[in-house]
């Protein structure tokens, strides 16, 4: 098993890149473990806090079970993914079944903050793109996804999204063994780091 770890800021076009690597090898050869599934269960707190509470640090994620479930795949057993429901801010009942695959992708804004979980990782990628492309990004996704207003997407961005890039995001920068700049646009670069893939899995595949 492979194991990619895909981080960069919100609405750096991560999820483009996922989709790439996918697309660029065989059918079920990839299982994806965002991030954002693994928000710690605040369901006990009043929504109103909840809506004001910080998600874009490291504190907000809870990182054991992503690890030992990432164990778990490593180990060939499957698990149950945990489901995160943005309108509420909480936990879902539902969980998703994902079975071990060749390749695991990990993905979120804060993939390559924890030490244990990036041990884990065999190529560790950062997503980067310009702070007025993200936004607008954001802004698109926030009111569509998440029933947000624009007004509501800056004020979120001015007060936590863009101190939270800079103090815990941006940093964790220097821990990739790839850069992609301008996001999903960046061909080239996802075709090494899918060729790259590739080049890891052949020689498994041969065993």
């Amino acid at each position: 098993m492979i194991v990619i770890g895909i981080a960069g800021g919100t609405g750096s076009g991560k999820t483009t890149v996922v989709r790439k690597i996918i697309e660029s090898l065989p059918k079920g050869e990839v299982a994806v473990i965002p991030q954002d599934c693994y928000y710690k269960d605040n369901a006990h707190i009043p929504l109103e806090e909840r809506l004001k509470m910080n998600y874009d640090e490291p504190a907000s994620i809870e990182w054991s079970l992503l690890v030992k479930h990432l164990k778990e795949l490593k180990e060939g057993k499957n698990i149950e993914m945990p489901t995160y429901d943005f309108l509420t801010c909480s936990r879902q009942r539902e969980t998703i079944t994902v079975e071990p695959r060749d390749v695991v992708v990990v993905e979120g804004i804060l993939v390559l903050t924890d030490k244990e979980l990036r041990d884990m990782m065999d190529v560790k990628v950062f997503v980067d793109a310009d702070a007025d492309e993200r936004l607008i990004r954001v802004i698109h996704r926030d009111c569509i996804e998440r029933g947000r207003t624009p007004q509501m997407v800056i004020d979120r961005y001015v007060e936590t999204l863009k101190p939270m890039h800079e103090l815990y995001i941006e940093p964790s920068k220097r821990y990739a063994d790839l850069l992609i700049p301008q996001g999903g646009h960046n061909r080239v670069a996802i075709k090494l780091l899918t060729d790259y893939i590739r080049s890891l899995l052949k020689p498994r595949n041969e065993i």
